[in-house]
């Protein structure tokens, strides 16, 4: 119904523009409202307002006359101004009634679009280090960037999901030797673990496994691993350069070859825990993007030496500089230590590069809410590269806190001390994790209520919007059951008789299925979509408490079986979109 009442206004608009009023160039987009109380009408535009200027019309004035343009459409029952020049809609209420039909007619493609018209959009989302598995705290991100990426499908973007591994660097080399040091206690010898080792379980699962599969052929003895190391944090040294310098020895010791056999080990485990995990929760990728690979085909050098061209690099303290507050970054950036290794930043530059080439309109990055001063230095290096960092858009997405009882839950990689992502799903289930997670905006705080999640009760808002729709179900197999029809066509002959308020609220609620995913994508907002939907669900349990279904006269029944299947219809859509169950028994 708005996209029909928005033609009307367009068609106005070029009739009155024939009749010389104002200038076609000058003509804002024509934008309508729902309105918050129906008194105003079921929708209102401001377009005589925001056209006023350039029409050289009194806002009341212009208002009437596009009132006067508009095509006559049975649809509208009429058309007021209100206030300092507001065009108000009034609806036909059986033109209300008509979108039962709608929903019957299109199934699953009900609120579907085009808006989009193709257009590509990478996002890229989770990307959490392949160091360890997926924590609660990464799931959030997990469920708002694939119910966003299906939302922008849903409207008609073309989209590429995409996860970056972070497979090269310093976090990894010290994964590798984490690994190898539980080898080494597996083969035996007695090894002080590192303070900033990682030291979760999977490590010596990991090695148990090197084990397994390479014998003693990576064996060393404690003592030459060891002998000769900067002191460790647990005896007042620096832990970060204990651990470098014991990365440096396993290197030596190891070579090259077998080095790699180490690392590939952990890094091979951890990413298909982390892919089985994702795939579980119901989140998929295009593409996972190896940050070696930049490495490998030289892209990073390629851009920094672009940078390097352009008079945005420099020397200091033995390290190489990006000159990023020249484009409001806070300070310069280091993209080569003095040590000659490149940072995370140098890569991301080049992956970020990378992404544009491919010829993306839109590129969507979702992050944690901690790298939010790392969004100016790498739309400083885009600028800095010739790419319009507009393209860019960084979504921020707070970490949930978990919480058993009043105890808040620690999450830490590197000790281990963390809930995993599938240890939440077996408490509560993929459904109600996803369900939470997307429940609010992302960049707010989210304390994750494990008791709540798993209730069966109305207090449950993933269980009271699945119980709706497995309420519709218990009514249609409690119409075989006492042996009544219904007659699908006969009842859309009768959509006048959906009159009662109950009726009429539960209508207007599910005609405005299709405005939600546009502004819900759009804006990049999927717990729009939640709250939809838990307003589906509170209109549907309102009517079921108010009026009977199963009634002996046809025509009432009929027609209310077919609004009530509308319904069903539409919570199945929005919580397929939300890969979400729809279940008919609860």
């Amino acid at each position: 119904m708005k996209e029909k009442l928005e033609s009307l206004l367009v068609q106005a608009v070029e009739s009155l523009i024939r009749q010389g009023v104002g200038a076609a160039d000058a003509v804002p987009p024509v934008h309508l409202e729902r309105t918050k109380d129906s008194q105003h009408g079921d929708f209102a535009s401001n377009l005589a307002l925001v056209w006023a200027k350039t029409a050289k019309l009194p806002p009341r004035d212009l208002a009437q006359r596009i009132i006067g343009a508009l095509p006559e459409d049975g649809a509208l029952a009429r058309v007021e101004i209100a206030g300092p020049g507001f065009i108000n809609f009034f609806v036909e209420q059986s033109a209300q009634n008509q979108i039962v039909a709608h929903i019957h007619e299109q199934g699953f493609e009900f609120g579907l679009s085009q808006i989009g018209a193709g257009r590509k959009i990478q996002i890229e989302f989770v990307s959490a280090n392949p160091t360890g598995p997926l924590h609660v705290g990464h799931g959030r991100g997990a469920a708002y960037g694939s119910v966003l990426a299906d939302l922008l499908e849903a409207v008609g973007f073309a989209v590429h999901r995409e996860y970056y591994v972070n497979d090269a660097g310093r976090q990894m080399d010290i994964l590798a030797v984490s690994v190898w040091l539980r080898y080494l206690e597996e083969c035996g010898e007695t090894i002080t673990f590192p303070a900033n080792g990682y030291r979760g379980e999977y490590v010596r699962m990991i090695a148990r496994a090197l084990l397994k599969d390479a014998g003693n052929a990576l064996h060393q003895p404690a003592r030459s691993v060891l002998q000769g190391l900067p002191v460790d944090e647990a005896l007042g040294g620096d832990k970060e350069l204990y651990i470098d310098a014991l990365v440096a020895r396993a290197k030596q010791l190891l070579g090259e070859t077998s080095f790699a056999t180490v690392f590939q080990a952990g890094l091979q485990a951890i990413l298909a825990d982390i892919k089985d995990d994702l795939v579980e929760f119901g989140v998929s990728f295009q593409e996972w993007f190896s940050e070696r690979a930049l490495l490998d085909t030289g892209c990073v050098q390629d851009v920094l030496a672009r940078l390097e061209a352009g008079g945005y690099l420099y020397q200091q303290d033995g390290a190489t500089w990006f000159a990023s507050t020249r484009f409001g970054d806070e300070k310069d950036r280091v993209v080569i230590r003095e040590n000659g290794l490149l940072t995370y930043f140098a890569s991301d530059i080049a992956y970020h590069a990378n992404k544009l080439e491919r010829g993306f309109t839109q590129v969507i990055n979702i992050w944690g809410a901690d790298h939010h001063g790392y969004v100016p230095r790498i739309k400083a290096a885009l600028t800095a590269l010739g790419y319009d960092e507009k393209k860019l858009t960084v979504l921020l997405v707070q970490f949930a806190v978990l919480y058993r009882g009043t105890e808040k839950v620690q999450m830490s990689t590197r000790s281990g001390e963390f809930v995993t992502l599938r240890q939440l799903r077996n408490e509560v289930g993929s459904d109600a994790a996803r369900f939470f997670y997307v429940s609010r905006r992302s960049d707010q705080h989210m304390d994750f209520d494990l008791k709540l999640a798993t209730a069966r009760s109305n207090d449950n808002p993933v269980y009271y919007v699945q119980y709706a729709h497995a309420r519709i179900c218990s009514v249609f197999r409690q119409l075989d059951e006492k042996g009544l029809a219904w007659d699908i066509d006969a009842g859309m002959q009768h959509l006048n008789l959906l009159a009662e308020p109950h009726e009429t609220a539960l209508l207007t609620t599910l005609s405005k299925y299709p405005e939600v995913l546009e502004k819900a994508a759009l804006n990049y907002e999927p717990h729009a979509l939640i709250n939809y939907l838990r307003d589906l669900a509170t209109d549907f349990h309102g009517l079921y408490n108010a009026l009977p279904f199963l009634v002996e006269e046809s025509e009432t029944r009929n027609v209310r079986l077919n609004l009530i299947d509308a319904a069903r219809q539409v919570l199945a859509n929005g919580l397929g979109l939300l890969k979400i169950n729809a279940p008919e028994v609860m």
